[in-house]
Protein backbone atom coordinates (compact mmCIF):
# COMPACT_ATOMS: atom_id res chain seq x y z
CA UNK A 1 0.00 0.00 0.00
CA UNK A 2 2.79 2.63 1.22
CA UNK A 3 6.03 2.60 2.28
CA UNK A 4 6.12 5.50 5.18
CA UNK A 5 9.35 7.33 6.68
CA UNK A 6 8.96 9.45 9.91
CA UNK A 7 11.84 11.93 10.33
CA UNK A 8 11.70 14.94 13.31
CA UNK A 9 12.30 13.12 16.28
CA UNK A 10 15.09 13.93 18.61
CA UNK A 11 15.72 14.81 22.27
CA UNK A 12 14.10 17.87 23.35
CA UNK A 13 13.41 19.98 27.25
CA UNK A 14 9.81 20.11 28.49
CA UNK A 15 8.07 22.60 27.45
CA UNK A 16 10.00 22.87 23.85
CA UNK A 17 8.21 21.97 20.10
CA UNK A 18 8.82 19.37 17.48
CA UNK A 19 7.70 19.04 14.25
CA UNK A 20 7.41 15.24 13.17
CA UNK A 21 7.08 14.33 9.64
CA UNK A 22 5.80 11.77 7.45
CA UNK A 23 6.36 11.21 3.65
CA UNK A 24 4.67 8.93 2.16
CA UNK A 25 5.60 6.81 -1.35
CA UNK A 26 2.44 5.32 -2.81
CA UNK A 27 -0.62 5.68 -5.14
CA UNK A 28 -3.28 7.51 -3.96
CA UNK A 29 -2.45 9.65 -0.82
CA UNK A 30 -4.88 11.89 -1.25
CA UNK A 31 -7.43 9.56 -0.62
CA UNK A 32 -6.19 8.02 2.60
CA UNK A 33 -6.23 9.21 6.02
CA UNK A 34 -2.85 9.46 8.17
CA UNK A 35 -2.84 8.33 11.95
CA UNK A 36 -0.07 9.06 14.58
CA UNK A 37 0.53 6.34 16.70
CA UNK A 38 3.14 6.66 19.89
CA UNK A 39 4.52 3.63 21.88
CA UNK A 40 6.77 4.32 25.19
CA UNK A 41 9.00 2.02 26.97
CA UNK A 42 7.07 -0.79 28.24
CA UNK A 43 3.33 0.56 27.50
CA UNK A 44 0.80 -0.10 24.66
CA UNK A 45 0.33 1.52 21.08
CA UNK A 46 -1.20 4.91 21.73
CA UNK A 47 -3.47 6.65 19.52
CA UNK A 48 -2.73 10.31 19.09
CA UNK A 49 -4.82 11.46 15.96
CA UNK A 50 -5.89 11.28 12.71
CA UNK A 51 -6.49 12.92 9.60
CA UNK A 52 -8.71 12.38 6.97
CA UNK A 53 -7.78 12.56 3.16
CA UNK A 54 -8.74 16.29 2.39
CA UNK A 55 -7.56 17.36 6.23
CA UNK A 56 -11.13 18.46 6.88
CA UNK A 57 -11.32 16.29 9.37
CA UNK A 58 -9.20 15.68 12.40
CA UNK A 59 -9.24 14.04 15.58
CA UNK A 60 -7.25 13.94 18.69
CA UNK A 61 -6.48 11.95 21.86
CA UNK A 62 -7.54 13.91 24.95
CA UNK A 63 -4.54 13.93 26.04
CA UNK A 64 -2.52 15.81 23.27
CA UNK A 65 -5.80 18.22 22.15
CA UNK A 66 -4.91 21.73 22.78
CA UNK A 67 -0.93 20.94 22.17
CA UNK A 68 -0.08 19.08 19.23
CA UNK A 69 -1.44 19.71 15.57
CA UNK A 70 -1.91 17.19 12.19
CA UNK A 71 -1.62 18.51 9.17
CA UNK A 72 -0.88 17.61 5.34
CA UNK A 73 0.25 18.70 2.18
CA UNK A 74 -1.22 16.00 -0.07
CA UNK A 75 1.22 17.90 -3.18
CA UNK A 76 4.10 16.22 -0.64
CA UNK A 77 2.30 13.32 0.14
CA UNK A 78 3.63 14.60 3.51
CA UNK A 79 1.48 14.20 7.22
CA UNK A 80 3.36 16.40 9.88
CA UNK A 81 2.86 16.41 13.35
CA UNK A 82 3.38 19.32 15.43
CA UNK A 83 4.20 18.92 19.18
CA UNK A 84 4.09 21.97 21.43
CA UNK A 85 4.11 22.25 25.55
CA UNK A 86 5.68 18.79 25.92
CA UNK A 87 5.99 17.15 28.32
CA UNK A 88 8.36 14.22 29.55
CA UNK A 89 5.44 11.59 29.55
CA UNK A 90 5.18 12.34 25.54
CA UNK A 91 8.20 10.74 25.12
CA UNK A 92 7.58 7.46 23.48
CA UNK A 93 8.46 6.76 19.53
CA UNK A 94 6.31 8.43 17.48
CA UNK A 95 4.75 6.19 14.38
CA UNK A 96 2.46 7.65 11.17
CA UNK A 97 -0.04 5.14 9.72
CA UNK A 98 -2.00 4.96 6.72
CA UNK A 99 -5.40 3.75 6.57
CA UNK A 100 -6.25 0.27 5.32
CA UNK A 101 -8.57 1.76 2.74
CA UNK A 102 -9.31 5.23 0.65
CA UNK A 103 -12.07 7.09 2.48
CA UNK A 104 -12.02 5.50 5.13
CA UNK A 105 -11.64 7.23 9.09
CA UNK A 106 -10.87 5.81 12.13
CA UNK A 107 -8.37 6.34 15.16
CA UNK A 108 -8.42 2.14 16.21
CA UNK A 109 -4.71 0.62 15.21
CA UNK A 110 -6.57 -1.62 13.50
CA UNK A 111 -7.86 0.64 10.85
CA UNK A 112 -4.21 1.31 9.58
CA UNK A 113 -2.96 -1.18 7.03
CA UNK A 114 0.76 0.53 6.67
CA UNK A 115 3.11 1.84 9.13
CA UNK A 116 6.48 3.46 9.36
CA UNK A 117 9.43 2.47 11.12
CA UNK A 118 9.08 5.31 13.94
CA UNK A 119 11.05 7.90 15.43
CA UNK A 120 12.07 8.53 18.69
CA UNK A 121 11.25 11.57 20.65
CA UNK A 122 12.38 12.44 24.51
CA UNK A 123 11.67 15.25 26.41
CA UNK A 124 13.73 15.51 29.29
CA UNK A 125 12.51 17.44 32.25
Amino acid sequence: QFQLVESGGRLVQAGGSLRLSCVASGRAFNTYSMGWFRQAPGKELFFVGTISWTGANIYYANSVKGRFTISRDNAKSTVYLQMNTLKPEDTAVYYCAANKAPYGFGGDASDFGSWGQGTQVSVSS
